[in-house]
């Protein structure tokens, strides 16, 4: 036999709630033997007070649909009865009282899932957010590693070249702009000097031809 959630909704699915209460609850041992009816009936009702909040902003031609809309607002009023009366019964079957528990737990409940499902959707976009800063970490560690390996695969390359023709580390001692170029001089090992002229900067370190006293290569300003 098909569930009465699934071949019922809305009104339908809370009278059938309604009738099942009032033919189970003069046997029921406690509210558990009946709360599958009481999940039903909930569920009915929601789903009566969803579908006639969505029609209470309809456009002006659909407000001429006055045998819908009447339907909707005496099956949320029927609900509404119909619910005090099962909640007098359940009150008178099972105790005072019994039916604000009922209802108290379930809004509690309720309240929980939603936190819930809030605290999750925090988590996900704080996870988010972590992963893209990490992601932001890797490239940056990366790219240094890169710049630092072609920095060591140029300092090799140069050094090899020192077999033949020896070059030294020098720094930039001095530099000038002329007109649209930099005058940038350089000095080394044992007075090692050079001058270089480039178009954009200067940079901090040059290797250099290994030349000691070699000041005639520094131009003067």
């Amino acid at each position: 036999m098909e569930p009465i959630t699934t071949a019922l909704a809305g009104i339908s699915l809370f009278k059938a709630a309604v009738d099942g209460i009032k033919s189970a609850i003069g046997t029921a041992n406690d509210v558990s033997d009946i709360a599958h009816y009481i999940d039903n009936l909930f569920e009915g009702e929601k789903q009566v007070q969803h579908k006639r909040s969505k029609k209470s902003g309809v456009g002006v031609a659909d407000q001429f649909g006055v045998k819908s809309v009447a339907s909707e607002i005496i099956d949320a009023r029927l609900a509404q009865e119909q619910m005090r009366e099962i909640a007098q019964m359940v009150d008178l079957r099972f105790g005072p009282g019994t039916w604000k528990s009922i209802t108290e737990e379930r809004a509690r409940r309720i309240q929980a899932a939603k936190e819930a499902a809030a605290a999750e959707r925090r988590k996900k976009i704080q996870e988010a957010k972590e992963f893209e800063e990490n992601l932001k970490q890797f490239f940056m560690v990366a790219g240094a590693i890169l710049m630092a390996a072609m920095f060591f695969v140029v300092m090799i390359v140069m050094m090899a070249r020192a077999d033949v023709d020896k070059y030294v580390p020098c720094r930039l001692v001095k530099y000038k702009k002329v007109d649209k170029e930099w005058h940038c001089n350089y000095e080394g090992a044992n007075k090692t000097r050079t001058s270089i002229v480039v178009s954009e900067f200067c940079p901090r370190a040059y290797m250099c031809l290994y030349d000691p006293n070699s000041s005639n290569k520094i131009v003067e300003w």
